[in-house]
């Protein structure tokens, strides 16, 4: 709790208002209280981005800029991360810039993707804008989401998929569709 008080007690907040602001900003990013008086290199690599981020959000931004935030994150801590940032998004009303390299994190939580080379913008839209065309990504370097390449695969293999869909939920949906064409749901 000291280190995510700190922002707050610096830009003047008393020691009380910074404490109550830390802790309002530990729940938000789920760090249980039996952890509050541990130091922050006594927790899990998870724990500690979570603490850094607290401290951040102790200060009450309006926007936050993360840069790769869930890199060398396992699949669970990635997917709880991610799901962090998208609840401050939808709850908090705080606005989310990600910078990332996870084409998944793009297709499953993006609004709007602005790609970037060589310190230039080169594209801009939304996810689907963005991924619908495989050779540009290729040529950027840059790949599908692995929903959006299982579904090429699928196609490429005769299912006739009516979109190419980006996410796992949406990929189903479009299976879905396939196997039941009439609006029926699997038994």
């Amino acid at each position: 709790e000291k280190d995510v008080a700190f922002g707050p007690k610096n830009f003047g907040a008393t020691e009380e208002q910074a404490l109550t602001q830390a802790h309002h900003a530990l729940q938000l990013v789920g760090i249980d209280e039996q952890y509050y008086q541990q130091s922050p290199f006594d927790l899990s690599g998870g724990q500690m981005r979570r603490v850094a981020i607290a401290g951040v959000l102790a200060m009450e931004p309006e926007l936050l800029i993360l840069d790769e935030p869930t890199a060398g994150l396992d699949p669970k801590g990635r997917a709880e991360l991610m799901g962090l940032f998208a609840t401050l998004h939808r709850e908090q009303g705080i606005g989310i810039v990600l910078v990332t390299h996870q084409m998944e994190d793009v297709a499953n939580f993006a609004e709007r993707v602005l790609v970037m080379a060589h310190g230039q913008l080169i594209k801009q839209g939304t996810p689907a804008e963005v991924f619908a065309d495989p050779a540009w990504l290729a040529a950027q370097h840059l790949g599908l989401p692995r929903a959006a390449q299982f579904a090429r695969q699928l196609q490429a293999k005769g299912v006739p998929l009516s979109a190419v869909p980006l996410t796992e939920k949406a990929l189903a949906q479009e299976l879905i569709q396939v196997l039941h064409p009439e609006g029926g749901r699997p038994s």
